[in-house]
């Protein structure tokens, strides 16, 4: 009977005593939904031919591809709702922060004065025009994680506790800081740190690849392997936050791929763009081979995603504006999709079946509960109140769909001088293959299906009445229950009613 019972319990006391996941967030800046030769939609499209990112397609082979997921349309909402679990228009950060503290991102305008936004980002702890959460690496490391962050940071201004990866439960910080891009991809530049000239996008930490003609992409790659070791050496589960500044602004050549792009006919521009993706992939290849030279791989969880849609604005892209995401509309600023789709890839070994795709509708929010759960924290207490769902059920088992659940996105701000398609004043919601977006400016309402017209070009509002209504109710709902920030008009010094109380 003794035996029985031992070999009853033996199973159970193995599973409870089996060392907890490694996991890597490999994050890009401003990468597109189709700035890869993985397609994320039912076909392949042009863009997917142009881009080389054969590691990308490795992971994707390993993992779970979601079609349907989704980010913010600029960086730092995103990035905050992702260490938050929050969605941008409930933590309130809803543009991008200044690398100075004190100093709203907004665009002056002629109708609107600034929404009372949290301008300084994210705060552990309570600070001025800031919000208070507890970041989930805190939590990991309060678990027993190893915490790593390596690259772009850009939750809070300088000189705010957000602006320090310290703050927020990372035991190691290369090169992240308050800046949003990098003054300089090139160490011959010493990525920015030349004397007389260095500004405050300067990236730090990486004196030892000054004027080496190490590409930054490649510099921040070795640094992050090179943290790796300590905690493999110990035997202590990781978290690396992968947080590379490509594609970001200002582009430069990766001068590896440069002549390969030039040759196929694309101008300099464009050209820089794609090296800039190649050399993020080859990052990303880089990682996985350390982990299965070292014996990690199959025990390391990867999620890849971008902050955003892809810059499709002059004069930094070429062509016509907003076109360089096609068939997806309008690009990085837009709640329309080329602004708000993200190419999310999580491999998760033994766990999630490899080379599955998965439909259903995630938001950046989803992200905190995912890694909590796939790490085994389980009692953990919040500063904030989370709005994300864990996407466990949806890696074991990819076919899952939930037709019920809905995203919002909300803009209040002004990114760029003229307004966009979908860019400057704008929420929209997005139930089903049903979208709404909602203008803040005049308070015009659309209407797209997104399962027969992805690119948002067939606004059938006016054959909808109803399901608008009720898509315009459930939107101005959400927002007033956050008390997400609006603009205030100028006319009279108020914040605008939220959609649906006009």
């Amino acid at each position: 009977m003794l035996r029985i019972l031992i070999l009853l319990f033996f199973p159970l006391l193995s599973f409870s005593q089996s060392p907890r996941p490694n996991i890597i967030l490999f994050i890009v800046d401003d990468m597109g939904w189709q700035d890869t030769s993985v397609p994320f939609w039912k076909e392949e499209t042009p863009l997917n031919k142009l881009y080389r990112t054969p590691n990308m397609a490795r992971l994707a082979s390993e993992g779970v591809k979601f079609t349907d997921a989704y980010v913010t349309p600029v960086c730092t909402p995103t990035r905050i709702s992702l260490i938050t679990g929050m969605n941008a228009a409930h933590h309130g950060v809803t543009n991008w922060t200044s690398p100075w503290k004190n100093n709203s991102t907004d665009v002056p305008d002629a109708q609107f004065g600034p929404a009372n936004w949290k301008y300084n980002g994210l705060s552990p702890n309570p600070y001025p025009n800031t919000v208070q959460a507890t970041p989930f690496p805190q939590l990991l490391k309060d678990a027993g994680y190893f915490t790593i962050h390596v690259g772009k940071a850009h939750w809070g201004s300088s000189g705010t506790p957000g602006s320090n990866p310290y703050n927020l439960g990372f035991m190691v910080n290369i090169a992240g800081h308050s800046a949003g891009h990098p003054q300089s991809y090139l160490s011959e530049d010493n990525y920015g740190n030349v004397s007389g000239k260095a500004g405050i996008q300067a990236v730090p930490d990486l004196q030892e690849y000054h004027g080496s003609g190490v590409f930054l992409t490649e510099a921040l790659t070795l640094e992050a392997i090179k943290a790796l070791d300590n905690p493999i050496r110990r035997k202590q589960p990781f978290f690396l936050y992968m947080g590379h500044y490509a594609i970001h602004v200002p582009l430069m050549a990766d001068k590896r791929y440069f002549d390969r792009y030039l040759s196929l006919g694309l101008d300099s521009n464009e050209a820089k763009y794609a090296t800039l993706i190649e050399g993020m992939d080859k990052s990303l290849g880089d990682l996985m081979d350390y982990l299965k030279q070292t014996g990690q791989d199959k025990h390391t969880v990867i999620i890849f995603m971008s902050d955003n849609g892809a810059l499709s604005t002059k004069p930094s892209r070429s062509g016509p504006a907003h076109t360089q995401n096609l068939p997806l509309r309008a690009g990085k600023g837009s709640v329309y999709e080329g602004g708000i789709r993200n190419p999310l890839l999580i491999k998760w070994p033994g766990k999630a079946p490899a080379g599955k795709t998965c439909s259903m509708l995630t938001g950046v929010e989803d992200i905190f509960p995912t890694i909590m759960e796939m790490a085994g924290v389980r009692a953990y207490k919040t500063a904030q109140q989370p709005d994300g769902q864990s996407l466990v059920p949806a890696l074991r088992n990819p076919d899952i769909t939930q037709s019920d659940k809905s995203l919002i996105w909300h803009y209040p701000n002004k990114w760029i001088a003229n307004d966009g398609p979908g860019i400057n004043y704008h929420s929209a919601i997005r139930k089903g293959y049903w979208k709404l977006v909602y203008s803040q400016r005049t308070g015009k309402k659309e209407l797209y299906d997104l399962k027969s017209d992805i690119g948002e070009t067939k606004d059938i509002a006016n054959a909808h009445p109803e399901l608008v209504r009720s898509l315009v109710k459930e939107l101005g709902s959400r927002l007033k229950a956050w008390k997400a920030p609006m603009p205030l008009l100028k006319a009279t010094g108020e914040p605008l009613a939220f959609p649906g109380e006009e």
